[in-house]
């Protein structure tokens, strides 16, 4: 279950559940303060990329797993104490979610350059907007602010697991009480043109579901036999599935979606998102810009400002109190 595609649709919910307040934050906050933050990030993010494609995905994924439980807060990104288990441990997580040594270099590079100024949350932001350009999506603006949590969010994020398993009108209605319409809930659900996906999550799609290519499925199921390698991967988007573009929605057009919860945005039989899959299919620009806007909201559902929180100068684990 713990593949971006599968997850991201999970964790979305939370915010509802928790912190869905949008906050003010401010384009230029680092200016001054950290002027040098996102060449910094740039210049890691594409190192990172370079060594590994399949990287820009993965760090991608940490920003929805941040934004998803609890706000865009950190939070993801604190290990496992002896007296706390954190998001890292949960179900959502677990041996999937990966990239957080990235973002420890890059963190250690910005406590160098300006101590104690940026923050974990918005290092997961700006690595997040860096690796959608980077792997040839759209750039687009991004407020900065947030500050980070000092607790992670377990319970939360086990809490998920269960809701978006009702298919698409439940995380349609997720979506709209987030304050995001089906158009930004389907261009949000796009990044998952890009990363890979374990055997796990979508073995049922591939041999029990009929909405599905049958060639396709018959492709998968060697590297997916129905038992066992739970670990293998596939591409979600097998065409191009380390570049950021619109093939997660024509391979949908196709019944190519790799899981069950990709598919069901197009069904071909007049769903509630048959329409907007249709029209990001046809049109990168169309997706890129509802993609951009959708990204930038979404990047502030239940942020910490102000004197909330803290500027973690370890991403890994709160400060430790002054005496």
């Amino acid at each position: 279950m713990a593949s971006f595609s599968l997850s991201f649709l999970q964790w979305c919910l939370i915010s509802i559940l928790f912190r869905s307040a949008f906050s003010q934050l401010s384009e230029n906050f680092y200016s001054a303060s950290c002027p040098k933050a996102h060449s910094i990030i740039s210049h890691h993010v594409k190192n990172a990329i370079k060594k590994e494609p399949r990287m820009g995905a993965s760090m991608l994924r940490l920003q929805f797993h941040d934004c998803g439980v609890g706000g865009c807060d950190g939070s993801n990104l604190l290990d496992d104490t002896k007296n706390s288990t954190g998001e890292k441990s949960a179900l959502l997580n677990l041996n999937s979610a990966r990239g957080f040594e990235v973002i420890d270099k890059i963190k250690n590079r910005l406590e160098q350059s300006c101590p104690g100024v940026v923050s974990c949350a918005d290092i997961l932001a700006m690595v997040g907007r860096e690796c959608v350009f980077r792997l040839g999506g759209p750039n687009y603006t991004l407020p900065l602010g947030r500050r980070d949590s000092t607790e992670s969010h377990r319970l939360l994020a086990d809490a998920m697991v269960p809701i978006f398993l009702k298919g698409v009108e439940a995380q349609i209605a997720a979506f709209q009480s987030l304050g995001f319409n089906k158009n930004e809930f389907v261009a949000l659900t796009g990044a998952h043109t890009v990363g890979m996906a374990r055997c796990e999550s979508y073995r049922q799609h591939i041999y029990e579901d009929k909405n599905i290519d049958p060639t396709f499925a018959a492709s998968l199921q060697a590297n997916c036999p129905k038992e066992g390698g739970n670990n293998n991967t596939a591409p979600i988007d097998n065409r191009t599935p380390f570049v950021f573009d619109n093939m997660y929605f024509v391979n949908l057009m196709k019944q190519k979606g790799l899981l069950a919860t990709d598919q069901g945005l197009f069904t071909g039989k007049g769903g509630p998102t048959d329409a907007i899959v249709a029209n990001y299919s046809s049109s990168k620009d169309n997706f890129f810009k509802e993609f951009a806007s959708a990204i930038v909201k979404f990047g502030q559902l239940g942020v910490l400002t102000g004197t909330k929180g803290e500027i973690r100068t370890n991403c890994r684990k709160v400060n430790t109190p002054k005496a």
